[in-house]
């Protein structure tokens, strides 16, 4: 059989597949993550598909910064340095297990790292030259991206593997490039590269294409910051014909689409769900205040402040969204907690009760029903389904010749709307078919294809 990696978006650790507690159904909550023990701010920005993880830093009143891992069982722990006196976590995988971001070595360089649980923070090197910067990571943890110093003392993005190491991803005729975003298996990979004509260019690099111009919204510069699982959509920042920065949103059948604002003049993409739906960032509102906003493609941008204005504290407001989890119920970024009275990294839970739940059509649509998005994919999916039993439920993934090519089981301990995170690495371009019996023996069917 392929291999296969699973993970409930609950508390699942991504290729071992155990359970902690289930899918735990609870109230929309946000939770302000506090900071360090003797610092007076944290910034997130990554969070692990179930929520339960938030990487980010955290900044003293000296200016000390020190990378940190946030989780709702032990709160935040400082990840440390590579032997100097600051780090930054910029990216986090779908388990929550790796971290990734920059951190300053003993001579004072700053390098891009890898953290792991098992393994602490692991020097990823350059190209060549002194300094480098991870800042995303693959699903799995396997693949990291970032920007690193070559021997000329130029930035150029790369993709780094611990089989192949630091991969030079080129420009678009320029000099210069960083990359943001990552793909779920890590073949795709978006960020901004300089053009022959010195202009700042969003791009989408592919292991079979190489990088392509995603072009602008009529002006000269573009960035991309983020990607959705199967690499097909990416988001970030482009300049219009007015000159206004403004957040957008690019797709393979549609090319690049201007989100709006919040009544302001401007704003930036920064983050984006598995299946390209749901769209996080800041924008400027009326006032010219930077607010952080959820676009959907239902529904269009909104302010976070408003939608979930009855969990803020009076006085406080949430300014950027900056990473958002696989199935969009998780969001996080900083903004001002008044009750403390300084910046803090904020994880909001946008989903929650089952009223909550069925407020936004889940349960209703979804029952008798498996969903499974992105389609196509490239090698990332996420199931969605309802179960209104507790007990066993078991996944397989037919070929089409009627083969089972996959064959998962496991236990749902909580009834209502699921989440089923499954990463098909081993399984090539083609069609599939997945069955999942759940408990009571009902049996739900949908089609997968699988596109690389």
């Amino acid at each position: 059989m392929k291999s296969v990696n699973v993970w409930w978006l609950a508390k699942v650790v991504v290729g071992v597949v155990w359970f902690g507690s289930g899918v735990e159904l609870q109230a929309q909550s946000l939770t302000w993550l506090g900071t360090l023990p003797d610092y007076d701010g944290s910034w997130a920005h990554g969070v692990s598909a179930d929520g339960s993880v938030v990487v980010g830093w955290a900044q003293s009143a000296s200016g000390q910064i020190r990378a940190f891992r946030w989780t709702q069982s032990g709160g935040m722990e400082d990840l440390g340095t590579l032997g100097g006196n600051g780090s930054t976590a910029l990216g986090v995988s779908a388990d929550g297990f790796v971290a990734v971001g920059v951190a300053y070595n003993a001579s004072g360089q700053i390098r891009a790292f890898r953290w792991t649980q098992s393994g602490g923070m692991e020097d990823l090197g350059t190209l060549g030259g002194n300094g480098s910067t991870a800042y995303g990571v693959s699903a799995d943890g396997s693949v990291v991206v970032g920007v690193a110093e070559n021997a000329s003392g130029l930035s150029r993005a790369f993709r780094w593997t611990a089989s192949g190491g630091m991969q030079d991803l080129g420009t678009l005729g320029g000099n210069e490039s960083k990359a943001y975003g990552v793909s779920a298996d890590g073949s795709v990979v978006a960020g901004w590269a300089r053009n022959a004509s010195y202009e700042f260019r969003a791009f989408r690099w592919t292991v079979s294409g190489g990088m392509e111009d995603l072009g602008t919204l009529g002006g000269d510069d573009s960035e991309a910051y983020g990607i959705s699982a199967d690499g097909s959509v990416v988001v970030g920042g482009a300049v219009n014909a007015s000159y206004e920065f403004r957040a957008f949103r690019w797709t393979v059948s549609g090319g690049m689409e201007d989100l709006g604002t919040l009544g302001g003049n401007g704003g930036v993409a920064r983050g984006v769900s598995a299946d390209g739906s749901v769209v996080v960032g800041w924008a400027r509102s009326a006032s010219n205040q930077g607010r952080a906003f959820r676009w959907t493609v239902s529904g269009g941008m909104e302010d976070l402040n408003q939608t979930y204005a009855a969990l803020l504290g009076s006085g406080s407001w949430l300014e950027v969204a900056t990473a958002i989890s696989p199935d969009g119920r998780y969001i996080v970024g900083w903004g001002w907690n008044a009750a403390t009275g300084r910046t803090e990294a904020f994880l909001l839970d946008t989903e929650g009760t089952t009223t909550a739940v069925e407020s936004r059509g889940f349960k209703d649509g979804l029952q008798g029903e498996l969903r499974i998005f992105p389609m196509p994919s490239a090698g990332a999916a996420t199931l969605r389904f309802v179960s209104e039993q507790v007990g066993p439920v078991i996944l397989e993934v037919v070929d089409v010749l009627g083969r089972v090519v996959f064959q998962w089981s496991g236990q749902v301990e909580r009834v209502g709307v699921q989440s089923l995170g499954v990463s098909m690495g081993g399984l090539s371009s083609g069609r599939y078919h997945v069955r999942l019996r759940l408990p009571g023996h009902e049996v739900l069917t949908a089609p997968l294809m699988i596109v690389r």
